[in-house]
């Protein structure tokens, strides 16, 4: 039966369900919604703090060894305000729910959805380096696929990452054809083998929740010339630049931001022991960055090098002379292309979100907020006296951060 005529609240209402609805990665981490911003209304460039745990040391003896106690925290910058406009006569809000859905919801709800998704892999992209897979290479056996998984799997236990049914892997189309035709039979129970053949999707395995999602990014590694290598000893806990020589002359797009780098016999180390993991620490490239005279004076990176301490994250320091590694980087220095599919923990991201400001002076403004997500919509309504129709704009307001990048993992491929 018809609804004899639909108010703001319902389309509002229907605009949250469906974003919720159409949500791929971003289903998989942490929601954040900022509720001191519920009456007076956040605008762009607000802010969220996340507190993190604090991490200590353990100690040796009877004799106290009190330790300073430094909190951090995260601040979240609400910086991405995206909306989309479409109008509609006042003849169509005498359709049913379903159908002005149908017409006018859905398209508009898509398409902020698919923005909210890809601003969320790109950030992934550019903040995590955990990092395992050929670049530019599909896995070619189900051997190779299996190790893919369960590498990233591996580096996700090696920082500490809680497993607690919280794991999720999101995947290109082309990567999850690819995981699909070479695990189709592997370890899998019936149900699940069936669910894979009738959907042509992964179903739940290796102890990661699959997705596919368009909205993964592609990356292109530098054009690395040279054989680099540590130049300056690093010394200081807190070092996030490295001096690099044996760059090979000078190259404009050396290293991009989001190339992954290991320095030869610097491990990382587990969170709480500080033993190594017997795996090389990688770095993320965090700024496009060019060479000049056969040397790169300040290569910023991620995570910062913490060299001792409760934060120490590795085995030792990049001395002069220690070998630098580009993952993925090919010896005839030509640049790969590669997804950058993600294997994460749901604790990895955090998606924040407020109410933005209803506004006044306009025939009807409604927001929507989902008590399980978090998600805020708001739905603004003008109207049109000339035309009778009514030019309406669904618009979200949130921001990403990578909280603990090291509970995430790129598979390139």
């Amino acid at each position: 039966m018809s609804n004899s005529l639909l108010n703001i609240s319902m389309i509002t209402k229907e605009s949250l369900r469906q974003l919720k609805n159409q949500l791929a990665f971003a289903k998989g981490v942490n929601r954040q919604y900022d509720d001191k911003f519920a009456k007076s209304g956040a605008k762009i460039g607000s802010v969220i703090n996340i507190r993190k745990p604090v991490r200590f040391d353990v100690t040796d003896g009877a004799a106290l060894n009190l330790q300073g106690v430094s909190d951090q925290s995260e601040a979240l910058t609400l910086d991405q305000q995206k909306h989309v406009a479409f109008q509609f006569s006042s003849k169509e809000l005498t359709l049913s729910i379903d159908e002005f859905s149908d017409r006018y919801i859905k398209p508009a709800v898509t398409a902020l959805a698919n923005k909210l998704d890809y601003d969320g892999l790109n950030m992934a992209r550019y903040s995590v380096w955990n990092s395992v897979g050929v670049p530019g290479t599909q896995p070619a056996t189900e051997a190779t696929a299996l190790a893919q998984i369960l590498a990233a799997g591996q580096k996700l236990d090696e920082n500490g990452c809680p497993v607690d049914g919280q794991r999720h892997l999101v995947v290109n189309p082309a990567t999850q054809a690819a995981y699909v035709s070479k695990l189709a039979g592997l370890f899998n129970s019936q149900p699940a083998l069936a669910k894979q053949y009738e959907k042509g999707k992964m179903a739940d395995a290796l102890g990661f929740s699959w997705k596919m999602d368009q909205n993964v990014v592609n990356h292109t590694v530098g054009d690395h010339e040279g054989t680099p290598a540590i130049d300056t000893t690093v010394t200081e806990n807190g070092t996030a630049t490295l001096h690099l020589d044996g760059t090979l002359g000078t190259v404009t797009g050396w290293a991009k931001k989001g190339d992954v780098i290991e320095i030869a016999g610097v491990y990382a180390v587990n969170p709480q022991t500080k033993e190594s993991t017997g795996s090389l620490m990688q770095f993320v490239v965090t700024a496009d960055t060019d060479s000049a005279a056969n040397e790169i004076a300040a290569l910023p990176i991620a995570p910062a090098i913490q060299l001792t301490g409760p934060y120490k994250n590795v085995s030792k320091a990049p001395t002069d002379g220690d070998v630098v590694t580009i993952f993925g980087h090919a010896t005839s220095h030509a640049s790969k292309v590669s997804p950058t599919n993600i294997a994460y923990h749901k604790d990895a991201f955090v998606l924040g979100c407020a109410d933005l400001d209803l506004p006044g002076g306009v025939d009807m403004a409604s927001r929507a907020v989902d008590p399980d997500s978090g998600l805020s919509i708001r739905l603004v309504r003008a109207y049109d006296i000339n035309n009778d129709v009514m030019p309406c704009r669904l618009d979200i307001l949130y921001g990403w951060k990578a909280v603990y990048p090291e509970l995430a993992c790129r598979i390139q491929g």
